[in-house]
């Protein structure tokens, strides 16, 4: 159920009326929005905690995905720093760890048919892999779900947070679910079952890279005041059953330049030789991009007929597809993450360390950080309403230190090119290990970087072979994505006549280009063109929310159990 602006309360009201029911309402002491990496650290860190203090604490985690992990996408590479701390005995619990890296090979592609491996003094110092494991970070929050619930933590798949709840005060005082059984037409189905309040005394958003709530708690709080505005990639993945001849498990390939450079566009791609003979695979582009004929989805499949890429996958079999943005702005553009009554964490927030390439230990070690922020608060006899040791905590642990040393990156990368941004980037690390005297900053938004189609390069892009490349409707269906096809939209336009008006004449619709699910069309009938919106193929990787250039489209949750099923990514 999408309320509209948070504090829109006669809206709200309006909407449960239509309901024609009283929601009925849970108490605990803290609610978890979101069970990924950070939201189930926070969640066994509190447990811990209430352990050791011998305290009684109830906590609730919500989960939009059918289970914990089907909407969990990463490369992944994982630093098990965090995890080391918040459960020193992963190894005897079996945690899904099983690929420790054995090679780190850099290469700067330079055309289709070329590339430079880079030596390793060449790479930037946090870059490297020594020490870290290539995992499936679903199968990672499977995990850390069970050790979860072994403490005492409900987990609630399949149930969205659709709402924030305030109390008299304007502090945040719990989440709404999102009704079920509402028709496209908003009238209730037969299957209809309302929302329910949960409540709490400290509410933990861990929604992942924009969350639509945390969007929606960083205007309300005016949480990114005097910050630049977030930076975003999206990041395409694949997952490959190879020839057990070309496998080398452990291998860690990255690498920049090519096809992204030809639009003078940056980001980077990946190949991870994990267990099984499977090798993870992908492509981030920064939603920076200028050309709005780019197709970050067409990019990733032109990669794959680069030659290096080429020789490992030819005879190999593709086994599932996803996308997902992510947040990597890094420090300069992390919000305040604190605010009455919740806070944000991990990619919520935005704690990403973009030098690493990795965001997975960082956003365990913020809802860590959270959760024994909440702790010593929940001691009180009156908890105050805002966490406001919480900024200490994260700068002064090595979480906060991270995200300083990375803090120029994105400004060097944005500002200076692929290049000379990577230069800069490896000066910075390298040589000064991230404590240049300045920082730089990169105030313009992601959205706000198109030019006009007319004077932008149009990019012609070949047709799939459906050996190594492929659509995005046969991509989507390896993602195993499913919605209530008689539900409201949940990709709502503000103003339904921009794309067609504002967007298709100036930026030739991008939309239908930078969603890497096809759920963005122009459709050319005899009246005229029409925007058409295939919302069952959402993948929920928030692009659309990001990069349209009018702000004019806004995720919303969907039904409880929509979106993607991930089974290994």
């Amino acid at each position: 159920m999408d309320f509209g602006d948070v504090g829109d309360y006669e809206t709200a009201a309006k909407k449960v009326a239509r309901c024609g029911v009283e929601r009925e309402s849970m108490e605990f002491d803290v609610v978890v929005v979101g069970a990924g990496p950070a939201g189930l650290s926070a969640a066994i860190r509190l447990m811990q905690l209430a352990e050791s203090e011998g305290r009684e604490t109830t906590v609730c985690v919500v989960e939009k995905g059918s289970e914990v992990g089907a909407h969990i996408l990463s490369g992944a590479v994982l630093e098990p720093r965090a995890l080391n701390e918040l459960l020193p005995d992963w190894q005897d619990r079996g945690a899904p760890l099983n690929t420790a890296v054995t090679g780190d090979t850099f290469y700067f592609y330079t055309g289709q048919d070329s590339a430079i491996k880079l030596p390793g003094f060449a790479i930037p110092r946090p870059t490297h892999n020594d020490g870290n494991y290539i995992v499936s970070m679903g199968n990672v929050c499977r995990w850390l779900a069970e050790q979860a619930e072994g403490m005492g933590v409900e987990i609630y798949p399949g149930f969205t947070a659709a709402e924030v709840l305030f109390d008299d005060a304007g502090s945040v005082k719990g989440i709404a679910t999102g009704e079920m059984g509402v028709g496209a037409d908003g009238a209730q189905k037969d299957s209809y079952v309302p929302s329910m309040e949960l409540h709490a005394r400290y509410t933990v958003f861990a929604e992942g890279c924009r969350g639509h709530l945390g969007k929606q708690l960083i205007a309300h709080f005016n949480l990114d005041e005097g910050k630049d505005p977030q930076h975003y990639g999206i990041g395409i993945k694949e997952v490959w059953k190879i020839d057990p001849d070309k496998h080398q498990e452990g291998l860690v390939v990255h690498g920049i330049g090519w096809p992204l450079s030809e639009s003078n566009s940056s980001g980077g791609a990946f190949l991870y030789h994990a267990e099984n003979h499977e090798v993870y695979l992908g492509l981030i582009a920064d939603l920076n991009y200028s050309n709005p004929h780019l197709s970050p989805f067409e990019e990733f499949q032109r990669w794959k007929t680069h030659s290096k890429t080429r020789e490992t996958l030819e005879g190999g079999e593709r086994i599932a597809y996803g996308a997902r943005a992510l947040a990597k702005g890094g420090q300069n553009s992390l919000p305040e993450m604190a605010f009455p009554g919740g806070v944000l964490v991990g990619c919520d927030a935005g704690t990403l360390n973009s030098v690493k390439i990795k965001g997975n230990h960082t956003a365990m070690k913020s809802g860590m950080l959270a959760a024994e922020s909440i702790m010593t608060a929940l001691q009180s006899e009156e908890p105050p309403a805002l966490l406001d040791d919480l900024a200490g905590r994260i700068s002064d642990s090595w979480l906060g230190k991270e995200l300083h040393s990375a803090r120029n990156f994105s400004g060097f990368m944005h500002k200076f090119g692929t290049l000379l941004g990577a230069a800069m980037v490896w000066i910075d690390q390298n040589v000064f290990a991230g404590r240049l005297p300045f920082t730089l900053h990169d105030s313009k938004p992601d959205y706000a970087c198109l030019e006009d189609a007319a004077s932008a390069k149009v990019i012609e892009y070949p047709k799939p072979d459906n050996t190594l490349t492929f659509d995005r409707l046969s991509s989507v269906f390896l993602s195993n994505t499913n919605h209530e096809e008689d539900q409201p939209c949940h990709l709502t336009l503000r103003d339904d006549s921009i794309p067609i008006l504002v967007n298709l004449p100036k930026y030739a619709e991008p939309a239908q280009r930078y969603c890497p699910a096809g759920v963005y069309e122009v459709v050319e009938e005899a009246e005229g063109a029409r925007f058409q919106i295939n919302a069952q193929n959402c993948v929920h990787c928030k692009t659309c929310d990001i990069k349209d250039p009018s702000q004019n489209i806004t995720w919303v949750t969907p039904e409880g159990f929509g979106g993607p099923n991930y089974p290994n990514m």
